[in-house]
């Protein structure tokens, strides 16, 4: 079998290959049975050919109008290629700095770990604080139960020091692979996000612990002397601060729906019924304990925080549609 034999019996396939070699839609059956003689070609059956094929170029080839509507979700998924960095590496170099990055991560998680245990004792009487003033009294119910505990403490505490460094090296890994616009709002981000996550330290330990243990105090007075197992204690009030720094993550959240297009801000103001509701069942499941004035004192610190977050998005959107109302 010669190689032109070969060619005629993939006779729609013959057709398909003229048309894209020759990138002209207007080749006719009588030029293709020239190229190939011994084809049997049905001039309907390379009609057909080539019209499939035109349809099929025709949809696969860009659409101005669509590029120019993309929405700002698929701008995130899809960005222009002039958008991107131009600085290329091979994947074994980015392994390679992964864990060049997250070898600094964990020795500064560790130092920061191995310097607060030296000053775990410190840290123990800072975080009894909150109810020192009303009489209660820590036991240690087994032995060796307070070494542990300070070894819980020193650990919560040595990642909250090393979460700036470990955030670094995170983001530092990241930004190459990230857009000109996402670069310029990462920083806002992740400065934002900090602060919020710190506010919410903050707002746990000086007013949401010290109001969820008065009111347990205040409740047992008078039928039951507090004494309180220490490691108990610490588990209440380390996952009550943990929770609390991520539930003001919120506005962060909303802030970074709006910027992909997922979530406008008056879908967001719109469902504010529905937030009130999901606030409140979070509270309970974030927070430790069962009495409803702890759910209470953090689901408003949540829904003003998500009102916040509305209020920004909406910011960013009009500052994002002011260029395009303006002037020409």
């Amino acid at each position: 079998m010669t190689a032109c034999h070969a060619q005629c019996i993939r006779r729609p396939l013959l057709t398909r290959v003229f048309i894209q070699h020759h990138k002209c839609h207007r080749i006719s059956y009588k030029r293709a049975a020239r190229l190939c003689p011994k084809a049997k070609l049905d001039p309907n059956e390379a009609t057909e050919s080539l019209e499939t094929s035109t349809e099929q170029n025709r949809l696969m080839a860009p659409n101005p109008q669509s590029e120019a509507e993309k929405t700002a979700l698929q701008s995130f998924l899809y960005p222009d290629a002039s958008e991107l960095s131009n600085s290329e590496m091979p994947i074994w170099d980015h392994l390679d700095e992964l864990r060049e990055r997250l070898l600094i991560a964990a020795l500064a998680a560790g130092g920061a770990i191995l310097t607060c245990f030296c000053f775990s004792k410190d840290l123990v009487v800072f975080l009894e604080a909150p109810v020192a003033e009303q009489g209660v009294r820590f036991l240690q119910l087994s032995p060796g139960e307070f070494f542990f505990t300070t070894f819980k403490v020193a650990g919560y505490a040595g990642l909250l020091l090393a979460t700036p460094t470990v955030l670094y090296e995170v983001v530092a890994w990241v930004f190459p692979g990230l857009t000109q616009s996402e670069q310029k709002q990462l920083a806002p981000i992740v400065f934002g996000s900090s602060i919020l996550f710190y506010l919410g330290l903050v707002f746990a330990y000086q007013i949401l612990t010290p109001a969820a243990l008065q009111f347990f105090v205040q409740y047992a007075d008078g039928a039951v002397e507090s004494l309180w197992s220490i490691d108990q204690y610490f588990e209440f009030v380390l996952v009550l601060l943990l929770s609390t720094g991520l539930s003001f993550q919120v506005p962060v959240i909303q802030v970074l729906l709006g910027n992909t297009g997922i979530v406008s801000s008056k879908q967001m103001f719109a469902q504010w019924r529905y937030v009130v509701v999901g606030a409140t069942i979070a509270a309970a499941v974030l927070t430790p304990s069962t009495d409803p004035f702890t759910q209470t004192l953090l689901a408003v610190p949540l829904i003003g925080l998500y009102l916040g977050g509305a209020a920004c998005v909406r910011l960013i959107e009009s500052q994002k549609s002011a260029p395009s109302q303006a002037p020409s």
